[in-house]
């Protein structure tokens, strides 16, 4: 997908209906106050023969001009190291949604408050070995 089209994604998860129950289906996660969606994916984390990463500086170009793009609508983000949520989570502490499922996959989220609402861009591994996925959400549910 293009930038083009991420942003198209973005505009039409800020103009969804939240559902009342939470729903998890093919890259995309939906609760009260929330939507998460994949807007792209790498697949091949084998090495590019440079000896970086290929899957990294791919997600990394992604992730870098949607950002920009996203700056240059909005201005520039704020951005949440989420690890803690993870540990306070795991500590018995309730993180709500959709910061709880944000904080699985990933250490920092970049957040724009628009007209009430946050708009999340952060690249999620849950594992690993896993690919890496471009997401991005926009909640009503400030971060905790």
């Amino acid at each position: 997908m293009t930038t083009a089209e991420h942003l198209d994604t973005i505009d039409r998860l800020r103009a969804r209906e939240f559902p009342a129950e939470s729903i998890w289906s093919g890259g995309r996660s939906s609760g009260p106050g929330y939507h998460l969606v994949q807007v792209g994916r790498t697949e091949d984390l084998r090495e590019d023969g440079s000896g970086r990463d290929a899957a990294t500086d791919q997600i990394s170009a992604e992730y870098g001009a949607l950002a920009q793009a996203l700056t240059d609508r909005w201005g520039e983000a704020q951005v949440f190291g989420v690890g803690s949520l993870r540990i306070r989570g795991f500590e018995g502490e309730a993180i709500p949604e959709p910061w709880d499922e944000v904080s699985a996959s990933t250490d920092h989220v970049h957040v724009w408050e628009v007209e009430g609402r946050w708009v999340l861009l952060y690249a999620a591994q849950w594992d690993g070995g896993d690919p890496y996925m471009l997401m991005a959400g926009v909640t009503l549910i400030d971060p905790p």
